[in-house]
């Protein structure tokens, strides 16, 4: 078996709404043998994994899969399985899968859920040998698989801190993302309404509070000078003058790192002064300055204080071991760490005790050594610090805290100014006032630990990651999320992303929007490029300051990677027409319906779908659609609009050369469409339909006709409001149109604007992705040679195939149509371009299907020296009819180049969203 794909989807997906993994599986020879031709291979499978017995497959009730295993299945569902108990064993909870034949024989789509993305790809190749090696009889180490994936596992993983908090934001609704990939640094919530934290660290620590933590005489000071009961000590840099200090102070004593964390370096019950020497030398290692202090006699306890009140105690022993008058110490401690409960770092309740130089000087201060066998109830310890991570143990003492201990717990955390502080506490006992026994503070810690009170060794558990998020988003109602809007369909995503965004500026809110072209925050340009995928997303998501995310989504980007996001508030479906069909194995229009319509089955309960209503395809995926559905339609009377809003639904027309909003009875005039510029005063109906679709989805984020009256009458086809798409540009005797017409869809449309636009000769230069079937790329040659008098073929993005082939291909399809057109292939799409201006003369009209718009942009104003004629007052042969132009004006629109006039064509009917 042979994996040729292998990758996580994260997010809503062609597939499944879960977070899934990917696999497009070469089963190879296997193809002829399913598993009724392998004797024994459901016992043997349910000996190696017992827990397959839950597995209910398409049976339906548990042991499904194994009776599907015995009756016969193919070797791809089997690692589908195998690759989802795996996932199981080692500690995530996942149980969706589904395995796909493909168009090619002997090859599966196998996916599977996940909840580490680097667990779930690692279950996923050990899942593959797995199973080869079971049909062809070869032995398996079981649990040497599941070794390996706890390694990944424990690489990858939240720690308990970090997970509890994660899992209370859940239970709210609040989405998060790492912000690496293998650290607990996390975003909360989505843009302007984020918070991060690191571990137990939030946006919201005070870094002075912070670094007074970390440095435990800063800490000493400010709560004794406050009155809160400290160690007497002091900050050494020698030996000698830890020395001076015992004799001041008086044994015993405690050692620690002024700077530290863990217990690392800390020495307790030091008696004379060999034991100081020995103590200094441990701390000194971790940090050059070391305290010595009083070492007070009490119980060690830890009380977590977050947001300003104490939310969890608990009483804490070292690593320990007691005796049963029979056993040695090192039988002792390997007893212990054979407890179940064990694991290493935080992978189980409690941490497996591992002997360091501290342990053995803490075992030989007992006058003991590992052979020695110690009497029954005897405490063997083994560490001088309580820490979990050391190997410690917790008891939950919450309910006992006294209520004046609680005070001064609070009042600490207000003093050093931490959101969430852990305060290290020798005492007695918690349930008397701190002044009526022997106790003091010893230590505070930024950034504390939470496994100790989420599951103490002994007693209650308490929810501690509840309170952290009740802290960062204070109302309760609030998922932190800002609203989404996901755009897809085969043509028109990036002009309707491009212009909601317009809308939505225009009302003052701070957009993050991302497209073919570009990633813009707030109207700026941070990242130039294809950016209509999961990255795109995430990378506005993440942005502090965003309000509002309008995203660009592209097949390609939903079979790679899922959505990137997990849910939307609006989805926008445009039209579904024949485009890189072949690829990610979608070969038919229905089934790229499906992959488009992932958008609008992410929509949230509360969200809206905004749905094509001229497009059978999509108006058939509204069963998929989730939350409230907006229609838009060129035509009004359809039946779909008539009944959608008879039922009160709301739909977006055009009636009587106005857009319209309608619903019920009612009928709301929103703009004349001769005054939304980019429709040229309603010629270019396929811009008409993009303005319906983004007029739709702002009402459904709030906007009023007034609003979306005054977005639409500023937006432009100009290159710098909409660059690429439909852009005349006039200037020196030339019109030049720019656009992004690479399928045929888009060029049917185009091609009407194109005739109506009065031009001595058509010149173009165009090409096509190589991933284009080679009846696409045909088909594409012969409307090009059909619109125009001469094309300029080039190559931008071979994807594969070899250099010339894709041009070769649009060249034959050219010299099957049966008129005159002069075809040339010049292979850079720069040297084309030239090619294109050195044939070009006064009168003519160049058509640029390119891809880089910006460039050209650049080049042509180089090109075009002479000052730009305004056609709109022309009244030359070369201009359009007075009838069919705009009135005059004496400035150009807001945001736009004077010397690059937009300009309306004739006439230009069909559905071309650009």
């Amino acid at each position: 078996m042979n994996i040729l794909e292998h990758r996580a989807l994260r997010g809503p997906n062609y597939y499944s709404r879960y977070l899934t993994i990917f696999m497009r599986l070469d089963i190879g020879d296997l193809e002829h043998r399913p598993s009724d031709t392998v004797p024994g291979i459901a016992e043997r499978l349910s000996e190696l994994l017992p827990t397959l017995q839950g597995h209910r497959c398409s049976v339906g009730r548990p042991g499904g899969f194994l009776e599907r295993l015995a009756r016969g299945t193919w070797a791809g569902h089997v690692v589908e399985h195998v690759a989802i108990e795996l996932q199981n064993l080692i500690g995530f909870s996942v149980g969706y899968g589904k395995t796909i034949d493909s168009y090619d024989a002997g090859i599966y789509n196998v996916v599977y859920r996940y909840r580490d993305e680097a667990s779930g790809l690692a279950a996923g190749v050990e899942a593959v040998e797995l199973v080869r090696r079971l049909f062809h009889g070869l032995e398996i180490d079981i649990q040497a698989i599941i070794d390996r994936l706890k390694v990944v596992r424990d690489a990858h993983m939240l720690g308990p801190s970090t997970a509890a908090i994660i899992e209370a934001a859940e239970r709210r609704g609040i989405p998060y993302m790492r912000l690496t990939d293998d650290s607990s640094y996390l975003q909360l919530g989505h843009g302007h309404r984020q918070q991060r934290i690191q571990a137990t660290v939030t946006c919201q620590t005070d870094l002075i509070g912070y670094s007074i933590a970390d440095d435990k005489q800063w800490t000493k000071q400010l709560l004794g000078d406050a009155g809160i009961p400290v160690p007497k000590g002091e900050v050494c840099s020698t030996v000698d003058e830890a020395l001076e200090v015992s004799r001041r102070i008086g044994y015993p004593l405690a050692v620690k790192p002024l700077v530290g964390n863990h217990g690392r370096g800390v020495s307790t019950s030091v008696e004379d002064d060999q034991a100081l020497c020995d103590a200094f030398n441990i701390a000194a290692r971790r940090h050059h300055s070391v305290i010595v202090e009083q070492c007070i006699s009490g119980e060690d306890h830890r009380l977590l204080v977050i947001n300003g009140q104490l939310v969890a105690a608990a009483r804490r022993r070292p690593a320990h071991v007691v005796g049963d008058g029979k056993a040695t110490l090192k039988e002792l401690i390997d007893r212990e760490n054979a407890d179940p409960r064990r694991g290493v770092g935080h992978e189980n309740l409690l941490t497996q005790i591992e002997l360091d130089e501290q342990s053995r000087r803490m075992i030989s201060q007992q006058h003991l050594n590992l052979e020695s066998v110690i009497a029954a109830d005897e405490i063997v310890f083994l560490k001088p610090t309580a820490n979990l991570s050391t190997g410690g143990t917790a008891t939950d003492v919450t309910d006992d805290v006294h209520p004046e201990v609680r005070y001064v717990a609070e009042r600490i955390a207000r003093l050093i100014g931490l959101d969430i502080i852990g305060i290290d506490l020798l005492a007695e006992t918690l349930t008397r006032p701190l002044e009526e026994q022997s106790a003091a503070v010893v230590e505070v810690n930024a950034g504390p630990g939470f496994r100790m009170h989420l599951s103490p060794t002994h007693g209650q558990g308490r929810d501690v990651g509840q309170p952290v998020i009740d802290m960062l988003f204070p109302d309760s109602g609030s998922d932190a999320r800002i609203p989404i809007v996901a755009v897809t369909g085969t043509n028109g995503k990036t002009t309707t992303v491009r212009l909601l965004s317009h809308l939505l500026r225009q009302v003052g809110r701070k957009v993050g929007m991302a497209c073919t072209g570009a990633i813009e925050i707030d109207s700026h340009v941070i990242m130039r490029g294809d950016y209509s995928g999961p990255l795109a997303a995430t990378i506005v998501l993440r942005e502090p300051t965003v309000e509002c995310a309008v995203l660009e989504v592209a097949r390609g980007g939903i079979m790679r990677r899922g959505l990137g996001f997990d849910a939307c508030d609006v989805g926008v479906l445009l039209n579904i027409a024949s485009d890189h069909l072949g690829e990610h194995d979608l070969h038919t229009l229905d089934e790229l319906a499906r992959c488009k319509s992932v958008v609008i089955d992410a929509i949230r309960p509360e969200g809206t779908a905004v749905i094509n209503a001229d497009d059978p395809r999509v108006l058939a995926a509204l069963e998929w659609a989730r939350g409230d559905s907006i229609l838009f339609t060129l035509n009004p009377d359809s039946r779909a609009i008539r009944q959608h809003v008879h039922n009160q639904g709301v739909a977006f027309t055009v009636h009587q050369g106005n857009l319209v909003m309608r619903q019920g009875r009612v009928e709301a005039e929103v703009i004349p469409v001769a005054d939304v510029p980019i429709t040229f005063e309603g010629h270019a109906r396929f811009n008409v339909a993009n303005a319906l679709a983004a007029s739709a989805a702002a009402f459904a984020l709030g906007l009023s006709p007034a609003d979306i009256r005054m977005g639409l009458s500023t937006f432009h086809p100009t290159p710098s409001q909409n660059p690429g798409r439909t852009n005349l540009i006039e200037a020196a005797g030339l019109k030049v149109l720019i656009d992004y017409g690479h399928n045929v869809p888009a060029l049917d449309a185009l091609a009407e604007l194109v005739s109506a636009l009065p031009a001595k000769r058509r010149i173009g230069v165009a090409s096509a992705p190589g991933n284009r079937r080679d009846e696409d790329l045909f088909e594409l040659g012969a409307r090009l040679a059909a619109m125009l008098d001469v094309v300029i073929l080039c190559e931008t993005d071979a994807r594969g195939r070899p250099p010339g082939e894709a041009g070769g291909l649009l060249r034959d399809g050219a010299a099957s149509v049966p008129r005159a057109c002069h075809t040339e292939l010049v292979l850079e799409e720069e040297q084309a371009i030239d090619r294109a201006f050195e044939e070009a003369s006064d009168g003519d009209l160049l058509v640029l299907l390119i891809d880089d718009i910006e460039g050209t942009l650049e080049r042509l104003k180089e090109r075009l020296k002479a000052p730009a004629q305004d056609y709109s007052k022309d009244t030359s042969e070369q201009s359009v009819s007075a009838a069919d132009s705009p009135p005059p004006t004496d400035k150009a629109p807001e945001g736009e180049n004077p010397a690059e006039k937009t300009h309306p064509p004739h006439t230009s009917r069909g559905n071309r969203p650009c």
